[in-house]
């Protein structure tokens, strides 16, 4: 399974009255490890886009262990939880630099049609982005 890592300084803006990141940020910093999951893979967000194809989210679910301050340092672990060539689940772990759990979560994503909002499968429509998910999801894998 492809694992992409991605870095986070804690930024003063993040954190609410109580000093700890506001909840809501978490759910940035897993888009910040979805898009570099994408990237590592060899795609571009943008460029999907451009190309009348859009990606929401259908679902989120997060479980808070422990906060981040001011300063600290996450490193988000983003991964292909499930791929049925309709929907993707990508999963997150976001880790402190004890190397702690602190946040868990996934965040389910289907592809549309960016004018009609009509659910598209990345196969027909992504082929290249097809063929790397499954590979994400089982490197192993001999047949496409």
């Amino acid at each position: 399974m492809h694992v992409t890592h991605t870095e986070i300084e804690v930024r003063y803006a993040e954190t609410d009255q109580m000093g700890v990141v506001h909840h809501a940020t978490y759910l940035v910093w897993f888009e910040l490890g979805r898009t570099r999951f994408i990237k590592e893979l060899g795609f571009s967000y943008p460029k999907m886009e451009e190309n009348g194809v859009l990606a929401p989210v259908t679902d989120i679910n997060i479980s808070y262990k422990k906060p981040f301050r001011y300063g600290d340092t996450a490193t988000i672990k983003t991964w292909l939880d499930d791929y049925s060539g309709l929907r993707a689940i990508y999963g997150y772990e976001i880790y402190n630099e004890q190397e702690e759990l602190c946040i868990t979560g996934t965040s389910s994503h289907v592809l549309v049609n960016k004018e009609t909002f009509k659910p598209l499968i990345m196969k027909k429509v992504l082929p290249d982005w097809h063929m790397a998910y499954m590979d994400a999801m089982n490197p192993s894998r001999q047949e496409r």
